[in-house]
Parts: structure tokens; sequence; C-alpha cells
């Protein structure tokens, strides 16, 4: 009997399989795409761009590109993934058909980005609607979160610049709407800018802003149950006084630089108007107390604006900063709010952290790097991540329950969209036969039913 070598069998590899399916998980992405009306929607849109005779949709193409990322790709040509296997993903366009209709994309610029991002939020709109309480707006209420991201060059690439924190690559300003605690969040603005553009800029912030809230359903686009949330670069005078200019009437969350009027009425506030903070389950915070500034401080600010401070102990090792007070860190943020006690303002103006797992999820859906040369093909390619990360976050949300519904995209592509399947044809019907071995098997079969009780679209 001969003894086996190393840890693992060995097996006599042929690539002549038939009817084998890869990435066959990737069907509940098509699933999603399906329910949420988004094929047709940006098929319609993209319809001006479609030559005479043409034999692809620019709005399938695009969309496949979309679909590629999400699975796991990083540039165009990955497309090839879902081109291997027609019976799952249909027919898709050659490498030079997918790069030629993003020159023709990036060309028109302004106007095919708007008629993008007008199909976007028409689908939005849908799957929100479908989704009911498990919707970001079920609550009553929708929470947009602004931040910045860098995104590294590795090559010249239009627009790439050193960074603030001495990279090299570009600086785009993002916006995400927060599912909270239960779900994770989708991306409503994404606003190319050079590595060196300034974080506290209140153009790009108002122009984000701007494209945030027209992804939202209409309802939402003004008043104040929708909250922008920013960190200390929305604090400035210009884009405050936007988000609280008559007829708007946004709620706002923005923090704010503690100059050092600041710190002197930090140092003037008593022990007795000092407030414990809290954590998300409603305990005491341990060693963080919270207040409101009032008086000269608020001078020069839109009318309704209240300042509050946090202060707490740093942790150890942290190097306190000159406007910190007492061996405190300050930290302080702005908020029209009236309704809600300072504890939980300060509560709900933390959350804003939760950004960052959506940059995360972004770095790891296609936003590592800029893949194309010119900043206008880069700009459609930030609408394909959306698109992308869009998808990643509908599908569980309409379709995944329990833990599931928070899975991030890495661990969708390992447990889901990775599991290999087997395209049956009997008579008439194709079947795709997923590994019974597969451990999340059952996860993506009880998916698929889910998402096939929702009605089609219109």
């Amino acid at each position: 009997m001969k003894k086996g070598i190393g840890s693992y069998p060995r097996v006599r590899i042929e690539g002549g399989g038939r009817a084998v399916v890869s990435q066959a998980g990737g069907v509940l992405l098509v699933e999603t795409v399906r329910k949420a009306g988004l094929d047709t929607a940006i098929s319609a849109a993209l319809a001006p761009w479609r030559k005479p005779r043409a034999v692809h949709d620019p709005g399938k193409v695009l969309l496949d590109v979309a679909l590629a990322v999400a699975v796991g790709g990083g540039c165009l040509a990955d497309v090839g993934m879902l081109r291997a296997e027609p019976a799952v993903f249909g027919p898709v366009a050659s490498d030079p058909t997918v790069s030629r209709l993003i020159d023709t994309l990036a060309a028109s610029g302004e106007k095919a980005l708007g008629a993008i991002r007008a199909a976007r939020a028409e689908a939005r709109s849908r799957v929100w609607k479908l989704a009911g309480a498990g919707a970001p707006d079920g609550g009553g209420s929708v929470t947009v979160g602004l931040d910045g991201v860098l995104v590294l060059a590795h090559s010249e690439k239009e627009d790439a610049a050193p960074t603030w924190k001495r990279t090299y690559g570009h600086h785009p300003l993002m916006g995400f709407v927060d599912h909270g605690p239960g779900g994770t969040g989708e991306p409503v603005a994404a606003l190319l800018r050079p590595g060196n553009a300034g974080s506290n800029t209140a153009a790009d912030h108002i122009t984000a802003a701007r494209l945030a809230l027209a992804q939202l359903p209409k309802e939402y686009r003004r008043g104040r149950r929708t909250l922008i949330r920013t960190d200390s670069a929305g604090g400035t005078h210009a884009f405050v006084a936007w988000l609280a200019q008559r007829g708007r009437w946004l709620s706002y969350s923005v923090g704010m630089t503690v100059t050092e009027q600041v710190h002197q009425h930090v140092l003037k506030v008593p022990a007795s108007a000092w407030t414990p903070a809290v954590e998300t389950g409603g305990q005491v915070r341990d060693g963080a107390w919270v207040a409101e500034l009032t008086g000269d401080v608020l001078h020069g600010w839109p009318k309704g604006m209240r300042l509050i401070v946090r202060k707490g102990r740093p942790h150890p090792g942290a190097q306190l900063r000159i406007a910190d007070a007492d061996g405190m860190r300050l930290t302080c943020f702005a908020t029209n709010t009236t309704s809600l006690p300072i504890a939980e303002l300060e509560l709900r103006h933390r959350l804003r952290a939760r950004a960052e797992d959506r940059i995360r999820a972004a770095r790891a859906t296609g936003l590592r790097n800029l893949p194309l040369h010119r900043t206008a093909q880069n700009r459609i390619w930030l609408e394909i991540v959306q698109i992308a990360l869009d998808l990643l976050v509908w599908m569980p949300m309409l379709a995944l329950t329990g833990k599931a519904r928070l899975w991030e995209p890495r661990r969708l592509r390992l447990r889901l969209f990775t599991a290999a399947g087997q395209l049956v044809t009997t008579s008439r019907r194709r079947i795709l036969r997923l590994a019974r071995h597969w451990p999340w098997t059952h996860v993506i079969t009880d998916a698929l039913e889910r998402l096939a009780l929702l009605p089609n679209p219109g």
C-alpha cells in the first residue's frame, strides 16, 4: 500500500468539463437586478448611446461590468468571468466593445452620468418599497453620511496628486445611506476629486449632498426627516448655511473644529452642566460627558444651530492636543435637531463612524484603485462601483435574514457567489443545480425563493 505524500489528496486535473458553472451564486445578483427593475431602467436611460446596428445594449454592457465588480472584479477585463457563463449572465460584450462604451459615455460627460444616476434612483425607490420595514426609511427618516476616501494611484493618471496623508492618488468625496444597526449602507454620491483636494471644501460638500439627495425618493429630498451627517470637514459656514437654507429644511449633524473660542467656552462650562455620554444600548459611556455651548460662540452661524461638545478621557498612549482641556480630549459638532437630549444627539453623531465600514466595503468593490487613465473615464468607473455596491446591499436587504443580512462583500463572495453549480437541461427547462455539500447552499436557495416571491417591475 502506497503512502500519500503531503496533507491533501492528489487528483488528476482535466480541462474538458461540461455544464459546470463557476460563480453560480452570482445568480442572486442577477435576480436582484431583475426585481429592482435596474436592467430596464438603465437600458432606457442609455438608449441614446445605442448605435442603430449595435448588437449589445449599452445598459446591459454597463450592468455586466458592475456585476463583475460585485463578484470580485477590479477592472473592465474582469467581465470575462461573466462572458464564460452565458447560461446565467446572458450574452456579454467583448472587451473592445466594453472599452468603446466607456469611452463614449466618458465623452458625453454629465449627460451620461445624469442618465446612469437617474436609473439608479428609479431602481432605489422601487427596492425600498419592496423592502418595506427593512428599508433605510423604515423608521420614517433617512441618514446620509458624507466622507472622503483616499484612492491610491500607482501610475500616472489624470488628476492624480499628492494627498494629505503623503500618498499619491485621488480624493473622492462619497455619500452613503446608513441602514442602521440591522443593515449596512448603500452609496448615493461619489464626487471624483484630485488627490490634493481640500477636506473641508464647502462647494464639494454641497455638490456631494445634492447628488445624494437626488438618489433618495422624492419625499426625502427636503425636510427634517433627512439627516446629513459629516465629520469636521463639513463644518464650514457655507455648507451649514446651505443645509439650513429656507425651503430645504434638512436636518444636519456636522463635526466642528475646536477653535480657541470654543476652547475658552468649554473652560467656563460648570460641572453641573455636563451630562454623561451614552452607548447604543442606553448604558452610560464610561469617561465621557457632553454639554451644549451657547452665547457668542454661535454668532455668524445659521439660526437654530446648536453646538454640542464632548469631553472624554483619551485612550492610553494618545497625545493630547493644544485644544484639549484638563487632560480631556475635546470634540464638538453642530446640529439643528431640538427633539432629542444632547446625549442621544452625541451618540447619533458618533455613529457617523459607520461610514468607515462602507468605505471599507467600497475599497473591496472596485475602489482600491481607479483602473482607467482619464478622469472622465474614472467618473464612469465610480458609477459602476456604486451600482455594484447597490446590488451588494439590495440583495441582502431583500433576500437574506439573520446574521447573513450583515455580511460584507468579501464574505458574500466567499460563501455565496463562488458556489459551483451544474447546468442541467430537461425538456424546455434549464436548471442550475448548486453543490449539495456546499455549507451555504441553503442560504442561496432560500434567498432565491424570497426574491421569487417579490412582484416583478411594471
